[in-house]
């Protein structure tokens, strides 16, 4: 029992932490998605919370909107949709702590795992997706300009433009790999529903290999009608789609 009242005291802290940094930073109209999202969550109304922040980030995604969708989902007991939430605020803004330790509170609470990423997908996670393919074009230019302006302009023969080009290389082609992780990683999904089975074909009657808990990770592989086709920490199968969230989606 004390346990479960630390669990409630956390949860409190870390909703209302979360909610007052992102009404702030949204600046959100008081008619808007958000606006109502934010009031439905204080009244203890987290189903309509949860579905008008889902609103809010399908027209405007933006990680406090899903930091609070997150949240209410949390606080209605659909762990996988709420951890699935915060992935999607890391995804936007990878170094956002509250994101980070409200899954790691989740993870500990419901005992899944994180996604396993290989060494390119966690060097992707240092800076936004976005940001990756802006800096391989930036770092291709440079090292470009620094052979080929020095020569163009005949200036004195130096060490810096070669020194220059060597970097901005070296940048460019471990953006490169990281913009690697990045499309490896929309691959990435976390299971909704605890007891989710995992089928041997892709049918309502396949055979149940094994049952997965909501939020469990698995990667995406391929899609055949209403079902995907994962790889587990336990093996690979058929799930639904419905049963599945992927976390660049």
């Amino acid at each position: 029992m004390d346990a479960w009242r630390f669990f409630l005291r956390r949860r409190r802290c870390l909703a209302c932490g979360s909610l007052f940094f992102a009404v702030n930073f949204a600046g959100a109209a008081p008619d808007d998605f958000f606006a109502r999202g934010v009031a439905a969550y204080q009244a203890g109304a987290f189903p309509e919370a949860a579905a008008a922040f889902e609103k809010s980030a399908q027209t405007r995604p933006a990680a406090g909107t899903f930091l609070n969708l997150g949240l209410a989902e949390w606080q209605r007991g659909h762990a996988g949709a709420a951890m699935l939430a915060w992935e999607k605020a890391r995804w936007l803004r990878p170094r956002d702590p509250r994101a980070a330790e409200n899954l790691k509170f989740a993870r500990a609470v419901t005992q899944v795992a994180e996604p396993p990423l290989t060494w390119f997908e966690t060097a992707s996670t240092w800076l936004p997706s976005s940001a990756w393919m802006w800096l391989a074009g930036a770092s291709l230019w440079l090292a470009v300009g620094a052979l080929v302006v020095p020569r163009f302009f005949r200036w004195r023969r130096s060490g810096w433009p070669q020194w220059l080009a060597a970097l901005a290389a070296g940048i460019f082609l471990f953006s490169l790999t990281a913009n690697l992780g990045v499309v490896s990683r929309t691959h990435l999904g976390l299971v909704l529903r605890n007891q989710t089975p995992l089928r041997l074909t892709p049918t309502r009657d396949g055979e149940a290999i094994t049952t997965l808990a909501g939020g469990e990770p698995v990667r995406w592989l391929r899609t055949r009608g209403n079902y995907y086709f994962v790889r587990t920490g336990d093996g690979s199968g058929w799930i639904e789609r419905g049963a599945l969230g992927l976390v660049n989606e």
